[in-house]
């Protein structure tokens, strides 16, 4: 499989993935509509603005995530073509570097997601129940997509590594 061919199928599959950040970010916009128009409680009033602002960070998220990945697509075949060794350096290199943002990701998000369960535990508030509910809502949307794509960018840099170059370059 060419190196162009690889790079653009993972972008593909990225743009597909941000699409669920942008399905959950409506989801948590529709429960705060929800909540602001059928809440009694004051716990199901505290829910409205805690479940618009994770709705907007996940919006944010899923439509910088697909634009960037969706430029990529042709962005990729431009530095292919312009000098296919380089771009697979780079991409190389970028695979690599975002592999270990993946695990940081994952070593903050769940330390997170214990900070928001204790909140719930120790702070008897609405507000800050609503809150901290709906973050651990929040960040568990987060881990089930990047989860997904951590394991995707796993086996597009396994790939990239086991790509001959030499042949890769006498093809074009």
């Amino acid at each position: 499989m060419d190196i162009l061919k690889l790079a653009t199928e993972w972008a593909k599959a990225e743009v597909f993935s941000t699409r669920f950040f942008i399905l959950f970010a409506i989801l948590f916009i529709i429960a705060s509509i929800g909540f602001w128009q059928l809440g009694k409680t004051d716990l199901a009033k505290a829910y409205i603005i805690p479940n618009l602002v994770a709705g907007l960070l996940l919006m944010s998220i899923g439509l910088g995530l697909f634009f960037t990945n969706k430029s990529r697509i042709t962005q990729f075949e431009n530095a292919f073509n312009a000098d296919a060794p380089t771009f697979y350096q780079s991409e190389i290199e970028r695979s690599e570097s975002t592999l270990k943002e993946y695990t940081v990701v994952f070593k903050v998000i769940p330390i997170l997601i214990i900070i928001a369960a204790f909140v719930i535990l120790f702070i008897n508030s609405p507000t800050w129940r609503a809150i901290s509910i709906t973050t651990i809502a929040m960040l568990i949307v987060i881990l089930l997509v990047d989860g997904s794509a951590h394991a995707r960018m796993e086996a597009y840099h396994k790939e990239l590594k086991s790509l001959d170059m030499s042949n890769e370059i006498k093809n074009n």
